[in-house]
């Protein structure tokens, strides 16, 4: 792994797959889930994008009405 940054409380790596891992600097633990990605979004390494909507009710709605029309 290399690091990529280094903060008073964490210590920013780049795995050779690409991702990061953070670890505390402190504690020395890794950091996970949501407290790593608040890490990395507020060092500008990643952004999040928006969550998809769980079910649209208008596809739902076309299923319907073409297994009704077989």
């Amino acid at each position: 792994m290399e690091q990529v940054k280094k903060t008073d409380t964490h210590v920013i790596y780049k795995k050779h797959s690409g991702r990061y891992a953070v670890k505390d600097s402190k504690t020395k633990t890794w950091v996970n889930g949501d407290d790593k990605a608040a890490v990395l979004l507020a060092q500008g390494l990643i952004t999040l994008s928006a969550a998809k909507a769980a079910a649209e009710p208008e596809s739902e709605a076309e299923a319907g009405s073409e297994a009704a029309a077989e």
